[in-house]
């Protein structure tokens, strides 16, 4: 079943999050608290669907809000996407896009968007075939570190 995010799930979203991190060759330093605060905080800055499983959760997407202002477009970024490995190949990761997809559509978006590493030949795939596009980002995109600077 899917549904979205409650505070009761946050220790095992948290585990799913280090676990994708891991997957990538990522340190995670994510915590529950910093999902409490992006998730339920006075601010959300995230939106998260959870699939239930019998036991416990199997998988999860989290969802941020884009615009594209020039054209007055609302979008949302599929940030993450993740199904625990003993779940994968029972249809969790399509059931948890297509919920993401009907999530955005609520929200009045117009696309979504979603990122792989470049060798990362599976979840490629797994995108095409749900009917995405390869959108390259063009031109270079830069940082700003707010953490300890006036």
């Amino acid at each position: 079943m899917i549904r979205p995010a409650t505070p009761a799930d946050l220790s095992q979203l948290c585990k799913m999050v280090h676990a994708l991190a891991a997957y990538h060759g990522d340190t995670a330093t994510a915590t529950v608290a910093n999902l409490q605060r992006d998730l339920f905080g006075p601010s959300p800055w995230l939106h998260a669907l959870v699939f239930q499983g019998p036991r416990r959760l199997q998988g999860y997407a989290a969802l941020t809000q884009l615009a594209r202002v020039q054209f007055g477009q609302r979008g949302m970024d599929l940030h993450h996407l993740y199904v625990c490995t003993d779940a994968r190949g029972d249809g969790i990761g399509k059931a948890l896009l297509a919920a993401s997809l009907d999530y955005a559509r609520s929200k009045t978006a117009s696309y979504v968007t979603v990122s792989t590493l470049p060798g990362n030949a599976i979840a490629q795939a797994f995108y095409l075939a749900q009917g995405f596009q390869p959108a390259p980002v063009a031109g270079l995109r830069y940082a700003f570190d707010l953490v300890g600077k006036p």
